[in-house]
């Protein structure tokens, strides 16, 4: 499998924080890499999506930070800390830049996270993005992206609606 994530060892941006510790320095902390096969996010992107059987087979099978991240995504802070606590914020820039934060895309261009800027930028419905990853990812890479947007507008859509203000889902 294409190794759709390069491991780079700049360390951690203060530019990751989460909303908690969002003027805090972050600790460096060593990124572990996210190479997985295909099962594994096609089985990620139907844990997103809320098969709970699936999460907790993520969780269980080694794959803490896959968990970690579909919280993360739903916007748990708790998670969120973990990723960055635990040697994963290239995910955490990328569910960041992935509802915007602008710093957030900058780190993963700068660390040559291409796949993860693409995959951000395409969920925040950035066309050209879409189809870069149409061109240079696996489908299932895609599904992935099509999962985490899927999840991210239904979060938005209950923000801005009257009727459900503040759930996230």
């Amino acid at each position: 499998m294409k190794n759709w994530f390069k491991k780079s060892k700049k360390g951690v941006s203060p530019y990751l924080a989460t909303s908690e510790n969002k003027f805090k320095a972050i600790q460096r902390v060593e990124m572990k890499p996210i190479d997985y096969p295909a099962k594994i996010i096609l089985a990620w992107a139907k844990a997103i999506e809320g098969n709970n059987d699936l999460l907790l087979w993520l969780k269980e099978n080694g794959y803490p930070e896959l968990t970690m991240a579909t919280y993360a995504i739903y916007l748990k802070e708790e998670a969120r800390n973990w990723l960055l606590n635990n040697g994963y914020p290239q995910l955490m820039a990328f569910i960041n830049a992935a509802e915007g934060n602008e710093k957030a895309q900058i780190w993963l261009q700068n660390n040559d996270f291409e796949t993860l800027y693409h995959m951000a930028l395409a969920i925040e419905n950035e066309e050209d993005s879409w189809k870069w990853l149409g061109k240079n990812v696996t489908p299932d890479m895609f599904i992935l992206t099509q999962s985490i947007k899927k999840i991210k507008d239904k979060i938005e859509e209950n923000h801005n609606d009257v009727h459900s203000f503040g759930k996230n889902i």
